[in-house]
C-alpha cells in the first residue's frame, strides 16, 4: 500500500484482525485490498493473517495480528461524519451489533473494543458557532445524548445550523 496517502492508521488486534477487518469492510461497504499471511517462522501459526490492507470510504487502513494484548484505548477513536439521521443510525446500530457498548456524545466502543465517534458533518459547526448561547445550548444537549439526535440536536442549537 505505498501508492498515495501517506499516513495509513494501523488497528493491532490479538488474533481477530481478519474477522474485524471483514466486518468493518460490511458495515462501510469497504473493501480488502491485501492480506499477508504467517508462515512457519510466526509468531502467529502458519497461515493466519499477519497484516490486512483494507479501504473504508476510500481511506486506507491496515489491520496487524500481533499476537499480544495491546488493547485499544479511549485515547484513539474514529470519527465518522454522517449527513443524516438515518446514516447515524444505521452506522451507530451495526457497530454496536455483537457486544459494542453506547457511551455518550456519539462515541461507543465496538466489540472489538475500538472507540468510534459517530456525529452529523454539522455538529462541528454547530460547537465553532460566533453564536457562543447557540453553541452552549447544541454542547449541552450533546452531551445528555448518547446517540446523537440530529433533529434535537438542530432544535437546540437554534437558527441555521
Amino acid at each position: 500500500m505505498s501508492e498515495g496517502q501517506k499516513i495509513v492508521t494501523n488497528l493491532w488486534f490479538e488474533s481477530d484482525a481478519e474477522e474485524a477487518v471483514g466486518w468493518y469492510t460490511r458495515v462501510f461497504d469497504g473493501e480488502v485490498v491485501r492480506t499477508s499471511r504467517y508462515g512457519p517462522e510466526g509468531p502467529g501459526p502458519e497461515g493466519a493473517a499477519m497484516v490486512i490492507d483494507f479501504r473504508l470510504f476510500g481511506q486506507r487502513f491496515s489491520a496487524t495480528n500481533g499476537y499480544a494484548d495491546f488493547p485499544f484505548t479511549e485515547a484513539i477513536s474514529l470519527l465518522v461524519q454522517c449527513d443524516s439521521q438515518a446514516e447515524i443510525d444505521r452506522y451507530w446500530g451495526a457497530l454496536l451489533e455483537g457486544g459494542g457498548e453506547a457511551i455518550q456524545c456519539g462515541w461507543l466502543k465496538d466489540r472489538y473494543g475500538l472507540r468510534w465517534q459517530i456525529v452529523p458533518r454539522k455538529l462541528e459547526r454547530m460547537l465553532a458557532s460566533d453564536d457562543r448561547e447557540a453553541a452552549g445550548r447544541a454542547r449541552k444537549a450533546m452531551f445528555g445524548m448518547k446517540k446523537i439526535d440530529l433533529p434535537a440536536l438542530e432544535e437546540a442549537y437554534g437558527g441555521d445550523s
